[in-house]
């Protein structure tokens, strides 16, 4: 049961990720399709993400109250039918629309993922499932893009949508056949506007829970300035082919599923804190040989994304415990610190992506500073979170 709840849990959180990374190969063609420029496209990444972002501010809540079960379904429901409708868009404003709805609907999956493992497992065991779920969900972000690619080339843009209603209505089916629910009746929360406004000041007033918050989503910066500049960084920097996306999302994620497999080994024979030093300080290695070999040579493969693979397996090692941590501030309001902490990360994957990555696509030297004050902003916040 552990093995499939860790799967059902880890494929609910891809939604999100195969709704941002399938398309990307897919974008220059978009705006040739509609005729608009890169970043009227680039919109179609920013607004799914800002709407990501803000539900998820409510999904947390939303499980508290009426079950975690029965509002991922209705979520599921929407992605499906967003997803059919970008595949039929007749405009660009209309696509815009369906991503806005993707992106309300998206996050239900992996925040109150959070708090079913927070329902059903403690302490170690607990940050090793939230490590494993990390290390399966993994997988999306490095297959889309490849996915994408292939079906892109030989079925057209409009082929990746089709792909992602397929795989909500497989999630609807794992939802209902694999997922009870998690969340007695006797335990959730009033659906009271006063109560759920008083719980939310609660938890924006505690300075730690936001401190740690803030390092998760800076520390997940880096990730999104490379995604959110995926086409630029592969197709113009790299001067590789829409199908050649695998040379940046492999080392990228593969790199995360290691750090989450060898993180989720040792959650339970080694300190969360020690478990956090050795990933920040695998993090600071590979930012400095980005920026050192992005300033002596020019962009090529395979060098240029191998620092992205050890970055992002200290990622995976750091922030499994770091969520704990801020999660365990809340043992009654799990759902609602897992929708801040998911909003918080979020809101920063789509201002890195939607704002910070069009200033700085055009270099990889500019991307790998990017990266650096990301790891320092992250950083500084977890060390302040010891003094809140």
């Amino acid at each position: 049961m552990y093995r499939i709840l860790t799967v059902v849990l880890a494929c609910l959180g891809m939604a999100g990720a195969l709704a941002i990374d399938t398309y990307l190969p897919s974008m220059p063609a978009i705006g040739r399709d509609f005729g608009v420029g890169p970043v009227a496209v680039q919109q179609t990444l920013s607004v799914f993400l800002f709407c990501f972002a803000f539900m998820m501010l409510f999904y947390g809540t939303l499980s508290d109250s009426f079950g975690r079960r029965r509002v991922i379904l209705v979520a599921l429901a929407i992605y499906t039918l967003a997803s059919v409708g970008a595949a039929f868009a007749p405009s660009f404003g209309f696509l815009l629309a369906c991503r806005a709805l993707q992106g309300l609907s998206a996050g239900a999956g992996s925040v109150i993922g959070q708090a079913i493992v927070q329902d059903r497992l403690k302490g170690a065991e607990a940050q090793k499932m939230m490590s494993n779920i990390m290390m399966v969900f993994g997988l999306a972000p490095a297959i889309a893009p490849i996915l994408g690619g292939w079906l892109h080339v030989h079925f057209g843009w409009r082929s990746t949508f089709w792909f992602l209603a397929a795989f909500g209505t497989l999630l609807i089916v794992l939802t209902l056949r694999l997922l009870p629910e998690s969340l007695p009746v006797e335990k959730r929360q009033p659906f009271h506007p006063a109560t759920i406004a008083a719980n939310y000041l609660k938890v924006l007033r505690n300075p730690q829970f936001l401190l740690l918050s803030l390092s998760v989503g800076m520390s997940f910066g880096g990730l999104s300035l490379y995604i959110g500049s995926a086409a630029n960084f592969v197709m113009v920097i790299l001067g590789l082919p829409e199908t050649a996306f695998a040379w940046m999302f492999i080392p990228l994620i593969g790199g995360m599923v290691l750090g989450s497999a060898w993180g989720g080994k040792r959650a339970a024979h080694m300190a969360a804190g020690r478990l956090k030093w050795i990933g920040f300080g695998t993090m600071l290695v590979a930012a400095v040989l980005n920026i050192g070999y992005n300033a002596l040579f020019p962009a090529a493969i395979p060098w240029a994304v191998l620092p992205l693979a050890i970055y992002t397996f200290g990622l995976a090692v750091a922030m499994p415990a770091v969520q704990m941590t801020a999660l365990g501030l809340f043992p009654d309001n799990r759902g609602l610190a897992s929708s801040m902490l998911g909003f918080i990360q979020m809101m920063s994957f789509a201002l890195v992506s939607g704002l910070v990555a069009p200033v700085l696509f055009d270099s990889a030297f500019k991307l790998a500073c990017g990266v650096g004050v990301g790891l320092v902003l992250s950083f500084g916040a977890w060390r302040a979170s010891k003094l809140a």
